[in-house]
């Protein structure tokens, strides 16, 4: 399935932040983004953050990025906000080029399915680059997310 190109305008994001990278994961004792999500919905945090926009969608950010798909990075579960506040973590996802991911099915298998064709288009496409600036995950609902990877500039 090939990606969507998309444009994105600048939004904030607030919620919950783990720093982590991908060979941890992978491993059960060291793994990390899960349990953040699991703090993130035990705590109905969707309706706990303040400034929270109507109708926003669950998101995922991944951000601060030390170099590419193999170094840390900060995993921030969250929801889009007008305003930050002092009990979560902010995130500005940047403005610019995505290519966006869809996949539909029962989570989390879902967005696994989804960051595995990602890695598999940039595998069998080296000459696109990504900008490893800031990626998210777009929850449309409890079975549907939407993936957006951010492109460098040409």
């Amino acid at each position: 399935m090939n990606p969507k190109h998309t444009s994105v305008s600048a939004f904030t994001v607030a919620g919950l932040t783990v720093r982590t990278k991908n060979s941890d994961e992978f491993n059960p004792t060291t793994a990390r983004i899960a349990r953040v999500w699991g703090q993130f919905f035990a705590g109905n945090l969707i309706e706990k953050i303040p400034s929270r926009l109507a109708n926003s969608p669950v998101y995922g950010v991944y951000a601060a990025y030390e170099s590419d798909a193999n170094g840390l990075y900060d995993l921030t579960a969250g929801v889009s906000v007008s305003e930050g506040s002092a009990d979560f973590t902010t995130v500005n996802i940047q403005a610019g080029d995505y290519l966006v991911f869809e996949a539909r099915g029962a989570m989390p298998a879902a967005v696994i399915q989804a960051w595995g064709n990602v890695w598999a288009y940039f595998e069998q496409n080296p000459q696109i680059k990504r900008s490893y600036q800031t990626d998210f995950e777009s929850y449309i609902g409890p079975n549907e997310v939407h993936v957006y990877i951010g492109m460098a500039g040409k």
